[in-house]
């Protein structure tokens, strides 16, 4: 089971070669400006979750 995990998992060469067609297609100077739009979802997801959380609180408060 752990012999298939490994297997699955990308080698040196697969990550370099995903970070030079990366680089190819955004360029350089995008790159940061993707990571920034990426970094901001990620916090919007997560403000989302914890809001839907109290709200999941509040109803069972209500209810009980």
């Amino acid at each position: 089971m752990i012999a298939n995990f490994f297997l699955a998992m990308p080698g040196l060469w697969s990550i370099i070669l995903i970070v030079v067609v990366i680089l190819l297609i955004f360029g350089g100077k995008k790159i940061p400006e993707l990571m920034r739009g990426l970094g901001g979802g990620i916090k919007e997801f997560k403000e989302a979750s914890k809001e839907d959380d109290h709200k999941k609180e509040d109803s069972k408060n209500l209810n009980n």
